[in-house]
């Protein structure tokens, strides 16, 4: 069965690309086209990732059977043209939640220390930098609100108050068991020192932090999305940093990727940025190559796929 894993890939991942039983695995980086275009006329599966399936990658696959995403999200798929050939899309939930509320946990310290301007500054030969000390915080004491109640937030939460953190949430229904108390919306973005983004990229939720959002965020409250770029209006959260009603915010995901040379945000010293790596482990890859290689042992039996989408 002929694999396209569609995403680079150095020694260590091509290592366990290799080790996976019974699929001939291909690895096609994400910018090389014309080989994409030749793998996936002989291709059964694809291993998709991060940059967009589009119809016409679609159409170019004549023996295509599934698109299994190496993650959670789907909207980076046509689902659709998919559908329109009866070719199955699967993803993985669950398998990167640890490495993202890891990373998670990681921009909100980075942002509310200054780590990467502490390190900038000492690395230029400052020790003592009194601008930079002035008005560090803590985690806790903090209002912390989560977006969203799923994987991420669940692993996240209980860290989140052993720091001393109080914990509001949203979401689409109340969770029983969640560490952490029910707000709407509106309620969160007001009372929150500190947000952090948990929910998929849909109709509904595009540009859920639009600009009357960022306006009705606390004075110095900090933005962190290791979600969805396309939930936060970017332009927008610019603005609001700049200006500095915004006291910083911590990305591990933009509007448009890869990152445009020049963008804005990436010259503001309030933005901890990351190159959407946070789900990006290797714990993450050995768990989702286990599921995705039982995938497509399934579709080959005739069986029931796992996390099946459509």
């Amino acid at each position: 069965m002929k694999v396209v894993y569609h995403a680079s890939a150095g020694p260590d991942l091509t290592a366990r690309l290799a080790a996976i039983p019974g699929l001939d695995i291909a690895i096609c980086p994400e910018d090389d086209t014309a080989r994409l275009a030749t793998l996936l006329r002989d291709c059964d599966i694809l291993w998709h990732v991060l940059r967009r399936c589009t119809a016409d990658m679609i159409a170019t696959a004549p023996k295509l059977r599934l698109i299994q995403k190496i993650g959670v999200g789907v909207n980076t798929i046509d689902l659709d043209a998919a559908k329109a050939r009866g070719i199955a899309v699967c993803n993985l939930p669950g398998t990167n939640a640890h490495a993202v509320a890891e990373m998670t946990l990681a921009l909100m310290l980075a942002v509310v220390r200054r780590i990467p301007r502490f390190d900038t500054s000492l690395r230029s030969g400052v020790w003592t930098d009194l601008a930079l000390q002035d008005g560090v915080g803590e985690l806790g004491g903090r209002t912390v609100g989560l977006v969203g109640y799923g994987a991420v937030p669940r692993i996240l939460a209980p860290v989140l108050t052993a720091l001393g953190c109080s914990l509001l949430y949203t979401a689409r229904n109340q969770v029983p068991d969640a560490i952490a108390r029910f707000v709407p919306l509106e309620i969160l973005l007001r009372e929150s020192d500190l947000i952090s983004l948990h929910v998929p990229l849909t109709d509904e939720t595009n540009h859920l932090i639009d600009r009357n959002a960022l306006a009705s965020m606390k004075q110095g409250a900090m933005l962190i999305n290791t979600a969805r770029g396309g939930l936060v209006d970017q332009a927008a959260l610019t603005d609001a940093l700049r200006i500095g009603h915004l006291g910083g915010a911590g990305l591990d995901v933009f509007d448009t990727e890869p990152v445009a040379p020049g963008e804005a945000l990436l010259g503001l010293q309030n933005v901890v940025a990351t190159p959407h790596v946070a789900w990006n482990t290797t714990g993450t890859f050995d768990r989702s190559f286990e599921l995705a290689a039982e995938n497509c042992r399934r579709i080959e039996a005739g069986e029931a796929l796992l996390h099946r989408v459509i």
